[in-house]
């Protein structure tokens, strides 16, 4: 079962692949997209991860959570789903 993570607190010049290259190390990543706003296009620093395995994400989230990155500490939490009204 896939594991969806939040990874905020980036660099806003971080791109996908980095985002991907950063949680490689724990598993298997499915997709890597950092947010970026839909008019300007610029980073919001902050982006989504796929992991293949729930192992995979706790592994992720436990290696990176807290860890400095690029000057800044990184968040990463797993993703909330959004609730439809």
């Amino acid at each position: 079962m896939p594991s969806d993570l939040y990874v905020g607190n980036l660099s806003y010049e971080t791109t996908d692949r980095e985002l991907e290259e950063l949680c490689t190390p724990y598993g298997v990543v499915e997709s890597a997209t950092m947010v970026r706003d839909p008019e300007t296009g610029e980073s919001k620093g902050f982006g989504f991860v796929r992991m293949a395995t729930k192992d995979a994400g706790e592994a992720t989230i436990a290696g990176l959570h807290g860890r400095e990155h690029g000057g800044r500490v990184l968040k990463v939490s797993e993703r909330e789903s959004a609730s439809c009204p």
